[in-house]
Order: C-alpha cells, then sequence, then structure tokens
C-alpha cells in the first residue's frame, strides 16, 4: 500500500467512526421535537411563560421520582438542581421573552451524560404543559 491508500484508510475509518453520534444526535430532535447536542445537553424552546415551565419542570421531576435538591434564581430565569439515583440533574429555564421559555436539561452520572433522561425529563415537562 501506498502513503496515499493508508492516509486515505484512516480519514475514511475516522469519519465512519463518527457517523453514528451524527444519526443520534440529528435522530433524537426529529423523531421528539427537542433539540441535542452531542456533549449531553439536551433543550426546548417552549411558547409558555417562565412559571407555567417551571411548573411542569417541577411536576416532572416529581412524578419521575426525582428528589429536587434547590431552585436557585439566575440573570435571565432559574436553575433547578435534582438527584436520581446517581445523578446530577439540572433544568436551566431561561425566559427568551414573557411568553417564551428555553428548558435545558443535564443529567450525569459522574462524568457521563444521560441524554435519554434528560430527554425524558424535557418530554414529561411538555406533556404537562
Amino acid at each position: 500500500m501506498t502513503f496515499r491508500s493508508i492516509a486515505a484508510l484512516i480519514i475514511s475509518l475516522a469519519v465512519a467512526g463518527c457517523e453514528p453520534l451524527t444519526i443520534t444526535a440529528v435522530g433524537i430532535g426529529a423523531a421528539t421535537g427537542v433539540g441535542h447536542v452531542l456533549g449531553g445537553i439536551v433543550y426546548r424552546t417552549f411558547t409558555e411563560p417562565l412559571p407555567r415551565v417551571k411548573k411542569a419542570a417541577v411536576a416532572s421531576l416529581n412524578q419521575m421520582g426525582f428528589k429536587i435538591e434547590s431552585v436557585e434564581k439566575q440573570e435571565h430565569g432559574e436553575l433547578i438542581k435534582a438527584k436520581a439515583k446517581e445523578r446530577d440533574i439540572e433544568v436551566e429555564l431561561e425566559a427568551l421573552s414573557p411568553a417564551t421559555t428555553r428548558m435545558t436539561t443535564t443529567a450525569k452520572n459522574g462524568l457521563i451524560y444521560d441524554s435519554a433522561t434528560a430527554t425524558e425529563i424535557i418530554l414529561q415537562t411538555e406533556r404537562l404543559l
């Protein structure tokens, strides 16, 4: 094999290895309407005021059996922190306007993000809205 052939093979394998991640990221968003970032952060914008989204998010966390540890005011919204069996959960609510709220959710088990749990929190919140 020549140097070019070897280089082409290595590049092909590297690019092919990323494709399942791309499909996963696109697939989750397309199927559920929930935005998804490869880093494990899941987000969605609701056409609802922040207090209403907060009430639905808290109810969702409670229904899922997660223990809410704190609710903190932030400059443009609120941050809800919860715990669930070795997972630290954060739900950030940001008021984009009086009638629109962006919800960003992370669920981490140590250093590993749990996108499935973060997505389910948003889906349950949407259901309650």
